[in-house]
C-alpha cells in the first residue's frame, strides 16, 4: 500500500514538472501599425463551423486584413456559406483529389497579399474585438520572424466533449517548451490552428509546399522553420482564440484524435515522453491504491489514498483547464479519462502501424 502511496506522490510531482506553466498571449495592446494580413483558411465540408470564425473576423478592430478560404474537395454548402460572408473562394484545379491541407494552405499564399500570412483552422474563433490585433502585437513583440503558434482554448458543450480532456493536456506537453526547463528542449513543431508567420520567411522555409503530403502538417511545418534558424513560439491562445472541438459527436471524436495521434508523439523529447508516462500512470495507482484500501477496510490507508487520488483529480482538473473549459466534476472520475485516452492511443497506434490508414472527414488518408 504504501508502495503505491509513494509511487502516486511521485507520478504528481512529476506532472508538476512535465506540464510547468502555459503561457499566454501578452501584448500591451493592438498593433495599429501592423502590415496586410492574408487569412487563409483551408475548408472541408465546414459550412455548420466556419460562420462562426468568419463572424469573428467581421468583428474585429484591426481591419487591414484579406480572407482566403480554400475549399478543399468540400461536398456540403462551404461555398457558398463562405461567400455569404464576402470571403474569397479558392480551388485549386490542379491538384489531386484529396491533396489535404498543405496544399490548400500553400494554393492560398499563391493568391495571397499579405505580408504577414495567418493560417486559420475553420472551426477556430477570435473570442473579442480586440483579438487579431493583440495576436499580432505579439508577434511584433517577438521581432516579427519565425512563427507564432496558438493553441485554442477548448470550448466545451456537451458532455461527452469532456473526454477530450486528456488529448488537450499530452498535445501540449507535447510540445516540448511547456516544462520546468521551458524553452531548453527544441519545440516539436507548431500548433496547427492558429499559425502566424511573414511571407519572406514562410517562403525561406519551403512553407506547406515542402510539407505536402505530411499527415501531421502542424509539426512538420513548425520543424520545416527550425531547420532553417528560424524561432518557432508556441502559447496557449485563452483569451485570444478558442474552437470547439468535434460536435459532431463521439465517433468524429474518436476519429479525430485517432488521426496520426501515435505518429505526433514521436515528436516529443523523451524526457518529456518520459514524464507524460508516469503522469498518465499515477492516474491508474491512485484508483487501484484506493480500491485495494477499500477492500482490506482499513481506515488510515483508506484516508491516505483518498487524499491522493483527490489531489490527483485535483491537479488533472488543474492541467486540462488551462486548456478548455472541462466541467470540474468529471475529474473526480479521471482515471476513466485516462482509460480512454490509453485505449484511443492504441487504436490510433494500431491505424497508424497496422492498418496505414487513417479516417478523417469521410476520407480515408492512407499511410507511406
Amino acid at each position: 500500500m504504501m508502495v503505491s502511496i509513494v509511487l502516486g506522490s511521485l507520478a504528481i510531482a512529476v506532472g508538476v514538472l512535465m506540464f510547468w506553466r502555459l503561457p499566454l498571449p501578452n501584448s500591451e495592446g493592438e498593433h495599429a501599425d501592423a502590415p496586410l494580413v492574408s487569412i487563409i483558411i483551408p475548408a472541408r465540408n465546414e459550412a455548420q463551423r466556419i460562420p462562426v470564425l468568419l463572424k469573428s473576423l467581421k468583428n474585429q478592430n484591426f481591419t487591414e486584413f484579406e480572407v482566403l478560404v480554400v475549399d478543399d474537395d468540400s461536398t456540403d454548402d462551404t461555398v457558398s456559406v463562405t461567400e455569404s460572408f464576402g470571403a474569397t473562394v479558392l480551388r485549386d484545379e490542379s491538384k489531386q483529389d484529396g491533396a489535404g491541407k498543405s496544399a490548400a494552405c500553400w494554393h492560398g499564399v499563391q493568391h495571397s497579399k499579405g505580408e504577414w500570412l495567418l493560417f486559420l483552422d475553420a472551426d477556430t474563433q477570435f473570442t473579442t474585438p480586440h483579438s487579431l490585433g493583440n495576436l499580432l502585437g505579439v508577434y511584433h513583440q517577438k521581432g516579427a520572424r519565425g512563427v507564432l503558434s496558438l493553441q485554442p482554448f477548448h470550448s466545451i458543450k456537451d458532455l461527452y466533449e469532456n473526454l477530450s480532456a486528456i488529448f488537450n493536456v499530452i498535445v501540449v506537453v507535447g510540445m516540448n517548451v511547456f516544462t520546468l526547463w521551458g524553452r531548453r528542449f527544441r519545440p516539436a513543431g507548431s500548433f496547427g490552428p492558429c499559425i502566424l508567420s511573414n511571407r519572406e520567411d514562410y517562403l525561406a522555409s519551403g512553407g506547406h509546399k515542402k510539407i505536402e503530403g505530411a499527415l501531421m502538417d502542424d509539426l512538420a511545418l513548425g520543424e520545416t522553420f527550425l531547420e532553417g534558424d528560424l524561432p518557432v513560439y508556441c502559447l496557449g491562445g485563452k483569451g485570444i482564440i478558442s474552437f470547439r472541438m468535434y460536435p459532431e459527436g463521439f465517433k468524429t471524436l474518436v476519429d479525430g484524435w485517432c488521426k496520426s495521434f501515435a505518429l505526433g508523439s514521436q515528436s516529443t523529447h523523451p524526457l518529456v515522453m518520459a514524464m507524460t508516462i508516469i503522469w498518465i500512470s499515477g492516474s491508474f495507482i491512485s484508483v487501484g491504491a484506493l480500491i485495494s484500501s477499500l477492500l482490506a477496510m482499513d481506515p488510515v490507508a483508506i484516508g491516505l489514498t483518498g487524499l491522493l487520488y483527490l489531489i490527483y483529480a485535483l491537479q488533472t482538473m488543474l492541467f486540462a483547464r488551462r486548456c478548455g473549459n472541462f466541467r470540474w466534476a468529471i475529474f473526480l472520475f479521471h482515471p476513466i479519462l485516462f482509460t480512454f485516452f490509453a485505449g484511443v492511443f492504441v487504436y490510433s497506434l494500431f491505424r497508424v502501424h497496422v492498418l496505414r490508414s487513417v479516417n478523417w472527414r469521410g476520407r480515408k488518408i492512407n499511410l507511406k
